[in-house]
Order: C-alpha cells, then structure tokens, then sequence
C-alpha cells in the first residue's frame, strides 16, 4: 500500500505543479512536474507488476482493467506531453490514474484466470486502445471548449495554455487513428482467439465495440473526404468513446458487480 500512497501522492502533486506551470514562460528542459509524473506510472506499473508476480497472471478484472487504463492515459501524457502544451492534459489526466489506481488497491483481488498468449494480446490491445481514445476524448472536450470560448470571445485562463486550435485538431485526429488501429486490432484478435464471441456474456460488449469501431471510421473518413472538424468532430469522438465505455467497462460492471461473475 505504501507504494500506492506514494504513486497517487506523486500523480497528484504532477497535477497540482502543472496547473500552476500553465501559462507561464517555461525555461527549456523537463519540467519538475514530469519528474513527479515519471514517478507515479513507474511507481502504478511497479504495482501491476508485483501483483502479476504475485498471483502468477495478470488480474485484468474491472478495477485493475481500468487502472491499467489509467496507467496508459498517465504514460501518454507524460511521454508526448514533455514538450509542448499537450502537457495541459495532465491536469485532468493524472488525477485520473491516482483515482483508479487507489480504486484497483483498495478492491478485494480476484483470482486472475491465466490466459495464453493470444488472449493476452487481445487484452493489452484491448487496453491500450482505450487508453489512447480516451485521450481522444479529453482532446475532444477541450477542443469544444476552446471553440466555444473563442465564439464568446472569452479566452482566458487555463484555456490560454492549451495548444492553438488547428493543432490540438491535428492532435485529437492523431489520437483518434492510433487508437482505431488498436481498436482494429482489438477486434481481429477477438474473433481470431476469443471463442463463442457472441455468448450471451460477451455479445453487447462485442456489439457495442463494433458500433464504436463503425463511428470512429466514419470519423475518419469524413475528415479525409470532407474535412469533417469542429463540433462534429466532438460529438463523432464523444459518441464514439461512450459506446466503448458501455462496451468494456459497462459490461465488467455489470457481470462482475451486479452478477458476481467472473469473466
């Protein structure tokens, strides 16, 4: 527990000294925010691993399925966020993945079934395609937010610190066609290994990822045909984020909270 404490305290003091960095002039070099940031996804996946260990198999249940989202959020910002004004996303990002990562220490562990390799790879990309548009979608909602304030002519604050609006554009729609490809992935690897994709136990979430797979397509097809951006590249991303939340997590939440079933 010590390492959580100490992980979420880190994520949360990266979070505090980011918003108080932004809008500032930053002097060249890694800020001491990322340091704090560095610290809290080794210290998150330090604790993924020691349970892996542990256990002999990696616990993919709900509460460590969406700390492992919320250590992927956490390592993508850090990462791309070092240099430049994407780094504004941590401010809502690592409070997130200090969130889920207390909610995985806190929850009574389940026995992790061992998977083979086929339904490992599954999972991770499963995973990280999650991480990566959930990303989208806060790129998203910033986007509209910055849209809307320079309707209103209202620019102040922190909104002042995020990138100018083509290029968190440019951003959102690099986010969105990583994580389509991982969501491709995701999906050929499920009919590949999983079996009986369609039981009664995985058919919405199978459903539900395709539908989302079918709006972020489109997506980006009306980007590349008709230059699709602004609100309805919001609303497309948002709609699409939604269905695979109630995709993955909905489902977990319900069979393994509601039905006490471990899947």
């Amino acid at each position: 527990m010590t390492i959580v404490l100490i992980a979420v305290a880190a994520y949360l003091a990266a979070a505090i000294w980011l918003a108080a960095d932004l809008g500032r002039d930053r002097a060249p070099g890694l800020r001491p925010w990322w340091w704090l940031a560095l610290g809290g996804f080794l210290l998150h996946g330090g604790r993924h691993l020691i349970a892996w260990q542990h256990s002999g198999a990696a616990d993919l249940h709900l509460f460590a399925a969406l700390s492992l989202v919320g250590l992927g959020m956490a390592a993508l910002t850090t990462l791309f966020g070092a240099r430049g004004r994407m780094a504004a996303l941590g401010v809502i990002v690592f409070p997130i993945a200090a969130a889920t990562l207390l909610a995985f220490a806190l929850h009574t562990p389940r026995t992790p079934e061992a998977l083979d390799w086929r339904l490992q790879l599954h999972a991770w990309l499963a995973l990280l395609a999650y991480a990566t548009l959930a990303i989208a979608a806060l790129l998203a909602v910033m986007l509209w937010l910055q849209e809307r304030a320079l309707r209103r002519h209202r620019i102040h604050g922190w909104l002042r610190a995020l990138p100018p609006l083509v290029e968190l554009e440019t951003l959102l729609f690099r986010s969105i066609t990583v994580g389509f490809v991982l969501l491709s992935a995701t999906l050929l690897t499920g009919m590949l290994f999983v079996e009986n994709l369609l039981a009664q136990h995985l058919v919405h979430k199978t459903v539900l990822s395709v539908l989302s797979w079918l709006v972020f397509g489109g997506l980006l097809v009306g980007r590349w045909r008709r230059g699709w951006r602004g609100a309805k590249a919001v609303h497309w991303t948002l709609v699409a984020m939604a269905l695979l939340v109630l995709a993955f997590f909905g489902s977990k939440t319900v069979l393994e909270l509601v039905l006490n079933r471990v899947v």
